[in-house]
């Protein structure tokens, strides 16, 4: 056994106990740094060995979990590919029917609208779990599937009407020509009266047009009125086929006669402020049977789907009338 030693720059002086006696020992640099290799290098083995191990006979609670989700998806997605496949056909088959509605009952070719344009959701962020988002696909594509088969029906429901030559169609053209959204005034419901500052019933849309603008029937009819009254000023009142009537107020001037005959398009006045009327506008209503339509559910055809979007938007929110 080594007793004391003492230590110098270069040697190390080390006794013998067996010889009693000192001796000089040179350091064996290389013979350490082997050693410390050696020993990093089995340890490293050894870790990466456990690692090994540990990944093919051990699994964690996300492997296993990720596991059941690619499994849940082979079994899946055979079936969602040929419904995937179903409800493409579905859509182009219904855009095409959609199509030949607009050309019979509007003369134009159906606003091109993509129906994946709502699935931005799905690029967000991926914070909803996988299995869900199958299993949403999966009820997503039956419930289309389902709702492909009754619009189907319906289409076919239209096509019947439309081969029915007694089928009355309600007045759908605007009264104005060249009207935009932002000439769109209050429709119908409780409006802010620009006199007397409170909230009355409003009946019918407003048009905020320049006077001596021209006014046209919305559709053939006979004219029932035209006349002049303390509130609504010069008016015509025409009634159509179906039970409907519409009636044009505020007018600056009349252009038909009680009892005339209209075609839809022909001129019947002009815009104007007369009776009481806070600027000049069009005060356009829409009745049918003696009940009161809003007129601006009925324009669809006349204008854009965006331009049409926004006539909605101001004649809802549009709080004040102009009569």
């Amino acid at each position: 056994m080594a007793g004391n030693s003492r230590r110098s720059d270069r040697k190390v002086i080390e006794f013998d106990s067996r010889s009693f006696s000192f001796r000089k020992v040179r350091r064996d640099v290389g013979r350490a740094v082997s050693f410390v290799s050696g020993y990093l290098a089995a340890t490293l083995a050894a870790a990466v060995l456990a690692y090994a191990v540990f990944a093919i006979f051990f699994s964690t609670d996300t492997e296993r979990a990720l596991r059941r989700e690619i499994r849940m998806y082979e079994r899946l997605y055979p079936d969602l590919a040929p419904k995937a496949e179903l409800i493409r056909d579905a859509v182009a088959g219904l855009q095409h029917k959609d199509n030949e509605i607009y050309e019979q009952v509007f003369h134009t070719s159906a606003p091109d609208l993509d129906p994946t344009g709502r699935l931005d959701f799905l690029f967000a962020s991926d914070t909803i779990p996988d299995e869900r988002l199958t299993s949403y696909a999966r009820d997503k594509a039956d419930s289309l599937l389902r709702l492909a088969s009754d619009v189907d029906a319906a289409f076919v429901k239209i096509f019947e009407a439309l081969e029915d030559s007694s089928l009355v169609r309600p007045p759908m053209k605007l009264p104005l020509r060249d009207v935009s959204f932002p000439q769109t005034g209050a429709s119908i419901g409780s409006r802010l009266d620009p006199f007397f500052k409170a909230y009355v019933w409003h009946e019918g849309l407003d048009f905020i047009v320049l006077r001596g603008t021209p006014v046209y029937a919305a559709a053939d009819g006979e004219v029932v009125s035209s006349g002049s009254t303390k509130k609504s000023g010069n008016s015509v009142e025409i009634r159509h086929a179906g039970g409907y009537v519409t009636v044009y107020s505020h007018l600056e001037s009349r252009g038909v006669r009680a009892g005339q005959t209209v075609k839809a398009g022909q001129q019947i006045g002009t815009v104007g402020m007369s009776g009481r009327s806070f600027a000049p506008h069009l005060h356009y209503e829409l009745r049918l049977d003696g009940r009161t339509l809003d007129p601006v559910n009925y324009f669809f055809g006349s204008v854009g789907p965006a331009e049409y979007a926004n006539m909605l938007y101001m004649s809802a929110n549009t709080q004040q009338s102009m009569d």
